[in-house]
């Protein structure tokens, strides 16, 4: 059935409708305020009451089939602006602030592979026959989120698994509910235990500290260059050359994410043809899978690379590659969640609450039992910010984090942020995240366990060696 642009602006018309209406009404239900579930994925629940599988549906096909093809082009767009505009801390600096926070983050993520595989691998695929691809569905869905399930649809289907995008998304979902209500509950569990960190409202912290960060003595002051960069970013001040432009910022901005994005596309190309090359057509057929939007990712660190060698990052601006990709990121739950393939979630109901419980249960052991002994200093705060990334997504976990020490009494936040630059590019969403089903199915279930079970290990031990030790540089020996 051939797809008209009129069609494209009525499927556009409809995603922003909804969007207006889940604005709308979390703005007037207060439980979806405090539950911190955000607007899209209201509009999206919304949307499955009129979309392809809901009881009124009111749009013709064709357009439910271009909301079912927008979450795989929108994330490309959302991981091609993550680099773009940002200037990265050094090496050393990351390493020594979110070492321990990086580890303990990755033994929930490759923990996560570790559950799901043994649970396909010792029940469902003994009892029920399921696919050993489903082993991969708890990180995808917890630690990826809504965004990365639909964009692996593409590569669940290719592989054997048609259910994957629908299932993802209904694990993103669960996740992304539980998330806040076992999170909520362990922070009134903590706050009666007296786990989290003492201290008076003032700001005043257990180490001397003060909540205002400028004044504390373990921050590193910004230099007069480095400020100027941060307005620059933060579009507060143009310089000569941006100023003589006749082209918006933004329209500049949404044309180097475009370009991010082309480089994906031809990163793709390339490894699929070197792949039929030097491994004959099973090789590039299995890498013809492989998705685009973490080659994107690549793709917005080389634009970035070059604007800096260039001395144009001026034309980059960090707010505006947020913007963008968050209206992408928007978009794209939206259309994901209202096209959600509800006959197929019938279909495999029982394998998808095993991996949920299977994966919540990781979860909570791991912040329970682990935590403490990874981190030294604050671990219940650092710990329930991991926790619900790794349950819901990043923003539920400052969401827990602000729950947890209102007053910022804890070094928790710093080290949070920093770590996601180590840790995005391969969990959540990236480069492992993409590569575990083609793993799965190339190195087979058994094998792929075992790998997730010394990754699992090797993140456990590095975190007890590291994470031990002050995560601030400047910190006392």
């Amino acid at each position: 059935m051939e797809l008209k642009l009129f069609d494209v602006l009525v499927a556009f018309s409809g995603l922003s409708l909804l969007l207006l209406l889940g604005m709308a009404l979390r703005q007037r239900l207060r439980w979806l305020r405090v539950l911190g579930i955000p607007e899209a994925l209201v509009a999206g629940l919304l949307g499955l009451l009129i979309g392809p599988f809901g009881p009124w549906s009111i749009f013709p096909e064709r357009v439910y089939r271009i909301w079912g093809q927008t979450p795989g082009v929108l994330i490309a767009l959302v991981f091609a602006t993550l680099f773009l505009g940002q200037t990265l801390p050094s090496p050393r600096v990351i390493w020594n602030r979110a070492a321990g926070q990086t580890a303990f983050g990755m033994v929930l993520g490759f923990g996560q592979y570790l559950v799901g595989g043994l649970l396909v691998l010792l029940v469902l695929q003994p009892l029920l026959g399921s696919s050993p691809l489903l082993a991969a569905l708890i990180e995808v869905g917890f630690e990826g989120g809504h965004g990365t399930a639909a964009g692996m649809g593409a590569t669940f289907s290719e592989l054997g698994l048609p259910a994957g995008e629908t299932l993802g998304l209904a694990m993103a979902t669960v996740g992304v509910l539980t998330a806040v209500l076992l999170g909520s509950a362990l922070v009134v569990i903590g706050r009666g235990r007296n786990w989290l960190v003492s201290g008076d409202p003032d700001g005043t912290t257990a180490t001397g500290r003060t909540r205002k960060g400028l004044k504390s003595t373990d921050q590193d002051p910004i230099s007069a260059d480095e400020r100027l960069s941060l307005e620059r970013a933060a579009g507060t001040i143009q310089p000569e050359s941006a100023r003589s432009m006749t082209i918006d910022s933004l329209t500049v901005n949404v044309a180097l994410a475009g370009g991010a994005v082309g480089l994906g596309i031809l990163l793709k190309a390339s490894l699929t043809g070197l792949g039929g090359v030097f491994g004959g057509p099973e090789t590039a057929k299995l890498l013809q899978a492989i998705p685009v939007f973490p080659l994107t990712m690549v793709g917005g660190l080389i634009v970035q690379m070059i604007l800096q060698r260039a001395q144009q990052t001026q034309l980059v601006s960090a707010v505006a590659q947020a913007s963008v990709g968050s209206l992408a990121m928007d978009l794209l739950i939206t259309a994901a969640m209202a096209s959600l393939n509800l006959p197929l979630l019938e279909d495999n109901w029982i394998p998808f609450l095993a991996l949920a419980i299977a994966g919540l249960s990781w979860n909570v052991c791991a912040f329970l039992w682990l935590a403490p002994r990874i981190f030294r200093d604050h671990w219940f705060e650092r710990g329930i910010a991991d926790f619900g990334q790794a349950t819901g997504v990043t923003a539920t976990g400052l969401l827990l984090l602000r729950m947890a020490d209102p007053w910022g009494r804890s070094r928790a936040m710093e080290a949070f942020s920093f770590k996601q630059l180590l840790f995005e590019p391969f969990l959540g969403g990236g480069l492992v995240t993409a590569l575990s089903p083609l793993l799965i199915i190339s190195w087979g279930l058994p094998r792929f366990s075992a790998a997730a079970l010394v990754l699992t290990l090797t993140s456990l031990l590095l975190g007890l060696s590291l994470g031990r030790r002050r995560t601030n540089s400047d910190a006392p020996a």
